[in-house]
């Protein structure tokens, strides 16, 4: 059972006062082509393609990290995890014996939205420190109220029962793995049962939006799945039309349904931003159970458009249009300066903020205030778009590929006109060449790497 403290209601004029709920759904590996309002063929997804269609879809969104450490990072503080020390070449992601975790300096948004009075509730995957060993990496000490999940990816904790290749099986079995499920500061449950982790993600989130339907809250919902090992439950396994990947999907599609209806039920829908998106591209290394990128080239772990391009879907009724699409360049890390602008809270001082406030676009569809983007691979800047123009400076395949390819000139595609990188068109386009290499120059001595927290471990 879900026990909650509940205010009470605020006066009508008070009321008129409560800036808007924050609800972020953060898929894990979910690959740009794997909904169906994205244009996927098989798989079902009727609750988040019903989003877009009375929401915005955008485009050309892109997460900061390549990989999911990285990206949730940026997604929390809107800058590039290159500040932050949360990315590493070697070591691309805290691990179960990592010590390291985001820095206390660091401001997430949970802790600048505290400020306007908000709750805040992290639900699902944190993978921003492990707090088993290290307690400064909690939710907590980030500014959560409230949490429920798992300390790191599930495939981290495996049994001696496991084979080598437990990961990529299509059959699961449980006893492969030891999870950890926790709440607030302690241990609830291991081995977790991953089947139930959807529905017990969702039925938290909804008792979360029941107890504080009368303030301000921020919801972050970063889902364990469909990163593998894949577990849906047996209400929804076997039901899709593209193996256990697709059950998974569905099941979550599904998930986020209910977590909507909820949200409608109480009456909140004209005072509550949602967005949905996922923290990098699909993991293609396991095949059929590691998603799609659609037309873009490559995948989760890489710099080309597969690996960091991701779906983001807004809707906020009466609000955000719907049934449109942005097709401007935007990032994940948006939502920080976003938030913050729609609650009325100034940034933090003294810090750099890469996001940009997505007003224009999420309310009247115009362009924001985004010169160019840059694609991080670790701590190495490996690309920069600026409009319709990509210049890949160096080049390297996901994982288990030959080392960094650096590029002079640097290899440079039109993405309005070719998505999937496939034409080279740098010696037609040298002014354009400059331009971007020079962009990332300044990116470069702009943003020196912080101290890594990713090669902190357990000795």
């Amino acid at each position: 059972m879900l026990v909650w403290l509940v205010g009470a209601p605020p006066s009508a004029a008070a009321a008129e006062e409560v800036p808007p709920n924050i609800v972020i759904l953060y898929a894990d590996d979910l690959g740009y082509g794997d909904l169906g309002c994205q244009g996927h063929p098989a798989i079902r997804t009727p609750r988040l393609d019903r989003m877009a269609a009375e929401g915005m879809r955008f485009s050309d969104c892109y997460s900061a990290g390549e990989v999911c450490t990285p990206s949730r990072a940026a997604l929390l503080t809107g800058r590039y995890p290159v500040r932050s020390g949360m990315c590493h070449d070697v070591r691309r992601v805290l691990h179960r014996d990592s010590r390291g975790h985001l820095p206390a300096a660091e401001v997430t948004l949970a802790e600048a939205l505290r400020e306007r009075g908000y709750a805040s509730a992290c639900i699902g995957k944190w993978h921003l420190g492990n707090f088993a060993l290290e307690p400064a990496g909690h939710p907590h000490r980030h500014g959560f109220d409230y949490f429920f999940g798992l300390p790191h990816s599930n495939d981290m904790d495996s049994t001696p029962a496991a084979p080598h290749d437990a990961v990529g099986r299509l059959e699961q079995d449980p006893r492969w793995w030891n999870l950890s499920l926790w709440r607030q500061d302690a241990e609830v449950e291991r081995p977790t049962d991953q089947a139930a982790l959807t529905r017990r993600t969702i039925d938290e989130a909804i008792g979360f939006v029941a107890a504080h339907e009368h303030a301000p809250f921020l919801l972050y919902v970063p889902f364990t799945f469909p990163h593998v090992p894949l577990f849906a439950s047996a209400e929804f396994r076997g039901r899709s039309r593209h193996g256990i990947y697709g059950d998974v999907v569905e099941e979550l599609d599904a998930g986020v349904g209910r977590l909507l209806d909820a949200i409608a039920d109480r009456g909140l829908d004209g005072r509550t931003l949602v967005v949905f998106s996922s923290d990098n591209g699909p993991w293609l290394m396991m095949g059929r159970q590691g998603g799609s990128a659609g037309a873009l080239r490559d995948g989760k772990g890489s710099t080309w458009e597969g690996g960091m391009r991701v779906p983001l879907i807004a809707r906020w009724p009466g609000r955000v249009p719907a049934g449109s699409v942005h097709r401007g360049v935007v990032s994940t890390m948006d939502l920080f300066p976003t938030a913050l602008a729609l609650a009325g809270v100034r940034p933090p001082r003294g810090v750099a903020i890469d996001g940009v406030d997505l007003a224009p676009a999420l309310f009247a569809n115009r362009p924001v205030d985004r010169e160019s983007f840059f694609f991080y691979r670790g701590t190495r800047l490996f690309a920069v778009r600026s409009g319709r123009w990509k210049a890949h400076l160096v080049t390297q395949p996901a994982y288990n590929e030959p080392r960094a390819t650096p590029h002079e000139p640097p290899l440079l595609f039109d993405l309005e006109t070719d998505c999937g990188e496939a034409l080279d068109v740098a010696a037609a386009h040298p002014d354009v060449v400059a331009r971007l290499r020079a962009l990332a120059r300044a990116q470069e001595a702009a943003c020196p790497p912080a101290p890594s927290q990713l090669g902190n471990v357990r000795r």
